[in-house]
């Protein structure tokens, strides 16, 4: 990290992800002139503590990013399309969290881990990957490095916070419920989701897909190169309140070594190796939310494909999935001198 500091923006400073943004700049000791939130309207006015500081929210709104360097986007595709091209014009630095940008032919959709060269030509706005593809691929990408991706079937395994605080709170409310002996209500999904799975994230496309199996298809395509992958996905909500979990089956080109595999694994800088299954050891959403790295275990030659592995990964959708995945981007681009504050340029 250089000696500059920056000021940064963060818009959906009240949602989630924002919320996790605002802990990682204390956390990571990102090198901050001065911290910038922003929201709705409805959000304005009101105060954040932060690093013994009360900062107040303003209001996204055109205009509103002079003088900020870097505006992490955690909004919505919507606030995305509105503001995102303004607050580029006003000099700033966009990472954006939302799916409105990231399948744009012009525009970095970027794992630091796996292509951080894309980072290089950003144009002022760089897309962070969904939840999900960001995950499996802490798992996937070093294997890929080794044996040649040829094509994958995954089942995920989402927690309510992917959604919201709604959802959360929903969940907690259903529980709650269950044991007070009261009916469970559902707003949030179409479905009650304690005690059960939902097999559907996002809208259904024509063809039967959802928007979040489509996503991952197109998404892990783009990131790692492979135009051609072969990628059949089935999405699935659980009631786990944080971090993601994946069921992993691929096919490689070349034959699959398994010592080799975790060895790839053990040293990938994304990934955490736990797969002892003799002593019951795999990784589980509980022991990886709020962890920087992803859990990857059950690892076994597949009985389905040729030169075939299968395996399970658990990663922090809120982390890796989103906010601490956009940190590692701009602290990248800091280290490499692709972000310059305002004051310097």
């Amino acid at each position: 990290m250089n000696n500059s500091s920056y000021v940064v923006g963060i818009v959906g400073a009240t949602g989630a992800v924002g919320q996790e943004l605002v802990r990682l700049m204390v956390e990571r000791n990102f090198p901050l002139s001065s911290l910038r939130l922003f929201a709705s309207a409805r959000s304005a006015g009101k105060t954040v503590e932060f690093a013994g500081k009360t900062l107040v929210i303003e209001e996204a709104k055109p205009g509103a990013f002079a003088g900020v360097d870097l505006a992490f986007f955690a909004a919505g595709g919507s606030v995305t399309r509105a503001l995102a091209a303004d607050a580029v014009a006003s000099g700033c630095v966009v990472i954006d969290k939302s799916s409105a940008l990231r399948m744009r032919d012009d525009i970095p959709l970027v794992i630091p881990e796996i292509n951080p060269d894309k980072l290089r030509n950003h144009g002022g706005i760089i897309a962070n990957p969904n939840c999900s593809t960001a995950v499996m691929l802490m798992g996937l990408y070093p294997l890929h490095q080794l044996f040649g991706l040829k094509r994958i079937i995954v089942s995920t395994y989402q927690s309510v916070s992917g959604t919201g605080a709604d959802a959360v709170r929903e969940l907690e409310a259903q529980v709650q419920a269950h044991t007070a002996g009261r009916p469970l209500e559902h707003k949030v999904y179409p479905y009650q989701i304690a005690f059960n799975c939902i097999p559907q994230i996002d809208t259904f496309d024509a063809n039967g897909y959802t928007g979040e199996e489509t996503k991952m298809a197109q998404e892990t395509r783009k990131i790692m190169g492979l135009p051609d992958l072969k990628v059949s996905a089935t999405c699935v909500r659980v009631p786990v309140v944080r971090a993601h979990s994946i069921s992993v089956s691929a096919e490689f080109e070349r034959p699959v070594d398994l010592d080799a595999a975790r060895v790839a694994i053990a040293a990938f800088p994304g990934a955490e190796l736990v797969d002892e299954p003799a002593a019951k050891r795999y990784p589980t959403p509980l022991d990886f939310a709020q962890k920087v790295k992803c859990g990857v275990g059950r690892l076994r030659l597949d009985t389905a494909f040729d030169n075939g592995l299968s395996f399970w990964v658990s990663g922090d959708n809120l982390w890796k999935g989103a906010a601490l995945n956009a940190v590692q981007n701009a602290e990248l681009m800091i280290r490499e001198g692709l972000l310059k504050p305002a004051a310097a340029v």
